[in-house]
């Protein structure tokens, strides 16, 4: 089917993101501050810097004739089209934010987002996660979405309180160590 026949909707965007980033229905997209801020510094690098010298170049690229064999006009406006896309799913998330501080929580001894959770394995060692929002999560950092399954398992969970982490090979015992709220870096 030719591609003037299909029609592309703002909701394309969310759905062709990994399926990590995609929020439960109805629910809020948690983020910290940091997170909130490297999205709007992202989105304003788009809108502000990336996309002028974009168009600039196009224009300059249209003006040179046979649109049709035109490499700089064609990737131009190929790239155009995917900076503008992000731009719409960077607002959108930027929209539907509710930032939480961590750093705010104060005397609260149970996991809830912003949390930064020690917990001791089967083998005896132990692992820190902070619980972040889908789209700071990076696990090989120990920053988990709180969506992903061990979140979840963690939610509400104490200090020395055991959990069951289903995993697809069986279930791991974790006994949660630490619960503290402090302010989560997303630097590498």
């Amino acid at each position: 089917m030719s591609k003037a026949f299909t029609k592309e909707t703002d909701d394309e965007d969310e759905e062709q993101q990994a399926p990590a980033l995609q929020l439960p229905l109805g629910s809020k997209n948690y983020i910290t501050p940091a997170g909130y801020k490297r999205l709007k510094d992202e989105l304003d690098m788009l809108w502000k810097v990336e996309r002028p010298a974009l168009v600039q170049t196009i224009t300059w690229a249209a003006s040179n004739g046979d649109r049709s064999e035109n490499g700089d006009y064609i990737y131009g406006k190929k790239r155009l089209r995917e900076i503008d896309k992000r731009i719409r799913f960077l607002a959108k998330r930027l929209e539907n934010s509710e930032v939480i501080d961590p750093e705010q929580r104060t005397n609260c001894d149970q996991v809830f987002f912003g949390a930064t959770v020690t917990v001791c394995g089967s083998d005896g060692a132990g692992r820190t996660y902070c619980i972040v929002g889908v789209d700071e999560a990076n696990a090989g950092r120990g920053l988990i979405s709180w969506v992903s399954p061990l979140a979840r398992a963690l939610l509400k969970a104490r200090e020395a309180d055991v959990i069951n982490l289903r995993l697809p090979n069986g279930v791991e015992e974790l006994e949660v160590v630490e619960v503290v709220y402090r302010s989560i870096s997303l630097d590498d």
